[in-house]
C-alpha cells in the first residue's frame, strides 16, 4: 500500500528526548516500510527514517519558542501539502488529532486518524462536526461512546523492547524513579509526598513546559533538596533508560485519564514494577499485583512501595513482549488500513468495527484487535 503517516512538528521523528506521539510514529513508519509497503512521512525536516520524508519545516519546532499562531500556520501548511498530493495514496494516516479532520472530510482518500490525545469536551463540539471520519484510540478507556464518534479501532502504542535492556535486579542503594512531565497531571508533588512518605529516595526527570513553570516552581522545586529528592531534568533516551531500569518501582501518581503511558510500558519492559493511580489506560497497561499495583490513593501508593519487592521483573518484561511489541501494533493498523482501503470508502461501518479486548486489566492475549 502507499501510505501517508502526518505528525506534528514539535518534536523530531523519532524524538531526541521527549515525544510520545513521535516515538510511535517513527516505529509504525519504519516497521510497515520493512513490510514493503511505500510509506511517505509527513514531518520536522531533522527527522530519522527509511522511509520518504516530507519536511513541513527544516527542523522541530519546540526548540524555537514560537507562539500558537506561529506553530499553527507551519501545521496548516503541512496539512495542505499531504491533501493536496491525496490522490497519489491508497490511505492517510494522521496524528494531528483534530488538526487535519477538515482536509479529511473532503479527501478522496481514505483517511484514518490516531487520537493521541484526551478528548476534552473543549474539543468535543469539533469532533461531532465530523463524527464519520475514521478513529482509532490508543487505550479502550480513551473512548467516549455517549460522543456518537466513529471509533473504528483501539490499538495499543507500542515500544522497541530489544531497545530496552532488562535490569534483573534494581540498583543498591534503591531509588524509585519518576519519569513524566513536570505538570500537575502527571503528579510529581504527589511522587515527592509517596517518597517521602516511605523513606525511600526518589530520582525524577522529566521537561518543564511553559504552562507548568507555575505549578513546578510552586509545588515542586521548593521539595527538591538533590539528596533524598534529586532532579534531573529532561534526560536523553539513553539517560531515561537507565534511570527507570535501575529504580526499585516507578511512581505514575497520574491524576488525569491518560490515553496511554509509554513510560509505564517502557518501566515494565526494563524490569521495573509500576506503581500508579488506577486512572485512564493505567488498568489496561498494569497488571495489579503481578506487573506493579493499581492504587486509588496516596496511601495506597505508599503501601505498595513496601510490597513491590515481591514482584517479578521478570513478568514485567514478558507482559510487555506479549501486549506492546512494534509487531503487534503494526499487525492492528494493517488490519485497519486493508479494511478501509478494501472497502474504497471513507468509513468503516459499525459491524466491521475492530477494538482492543474489553477487560479491566490486560493480560497476555493471542490478537492485539479483535472482532467486536
Amino acid at each position: 500500500m502507499k501510505i501517508a503517516q502526518i505528525t506534528p512538528l514539535w518534536e523530531r521523528v523519532p524524538p531526541l528526548a521527549y515525544g510520545g506521539t513521535e516515538m510511535v510514529v517513527s516505529l509504525l513508519t519504519e516497521e510497515l516500510t520493512r513490510r514493503g509497503h511505500q510509506v511517505t512521512l509527513f514531518a520536522s525536516g531533522d527527522s530519522q527514517t527509511q522511509s520518504r520524508l516530507v519536511p513541513g519545516c527544516h527542523r522541530a519546532l519546540r526548540s524555537l519558542g514560537l507562539l500558537p499562531l506561529e506553530y499553527a500556520s507551519y501545521e496548516q501548511r503541512q496539512l495542505e501539502n499531504v491533501f493536496q498530493s491525496a490522490g497519489e495514496f491508497d490511505l492517510i494516516h494522521s496524528h494531528m488529532d483534530l488538526a487535519a479532520l477538515p482536509y479529511a472530510h473532503l479527501s478522496p482518500t481514505p483517511v484514518v486518524h490516531t487520537l493521541h490525545e484526551l478528548l476534552t469536551p473543549a474539543f468535543e463540539k469539533i469532533f461531532r462536526q465530523y463524527r464519520q471520519q475514521n478513529l482509532v484510540t490508543v487505550s479502550r478507556s480513551q473512548q467516549r461512546p455517549e460522543v456518537g464518534l466513529n471509533y473504528i479501532a483501539a490499538i495499543y502504542n507500542a515500544i522497541a523492547i530489544d531497545q530496552f535492556d532488562f535490569y534483573p535486579l534494581p540498583q543498591e542503594p534503591p531509588y524509585l524513579a519518576y519519569l513524566g512531565r513536570m505538570s500537575e497531571e502527571k503528579g510529581p508533588h504527589l511522587a515527592i509526598e509517596i517518597a517521602k512518605r516511605s523513606g525511600c529516595r526518589l530520582k525524577m526527570a522529566g521537561k518543564i513546559e511553559f504552562e507548568d513553570q507555575t505549578f513546578f516552581e510552586q509545588q515542586v522545586a521548593p521539595l527538591i533538596d538533590g539528596q533524598q529528592i534529586e532532579f534531573l531534568g529532561e534526560v536523553t533516551q539513553p539517560q531515561k533508560k537507565a534511570l527507570i531500569g535501575h529504580a526499585t518501582a516507578t511512581l505514575f501518581p497520574i491524576t488525569w485519564p491518560e490515553p496511554f503511558s509509554l513510560g509505564m510500558a517502557e518501566s515494565m519492559a526494563s524490569g521495573t514494577p509500576v506503581i500508579a493511580l488506577a486512572i485512564g489506560s493505567a488498568p489496561e497497561l498494569v497488571v495489579d499485583g503481578k506487573t506493579g499495583f493499581l492504587c486509588h490513593s496516596v496511601d495506597d501508593c505508599i503501601d505498595a512501595v513496601a510490597q513491590v519487592h515481591r514482584l517479578s521483573r521478570r513478568a514485567c518484561r514478558e507482559h510487555v513482549e506479549v501486549n506492546f511489541s512494534v509487531e503487534r501494533m503494526v499487525d492492528g493498523y494493517e488490519a485497519v488500513y486493508r479494511q478501509l482501503v478494501g472497502e474504497g470508502q471513507s468509513r468503516v461501518e459499525g459491524d466491521r468495527v475492530h477494538l482492543a479486548p474489553e477487560r479491566t486489566v490486560v493480560r497476555p492475549q493471542p490478537n492485539l484487535i479483535e472482532t467486536a
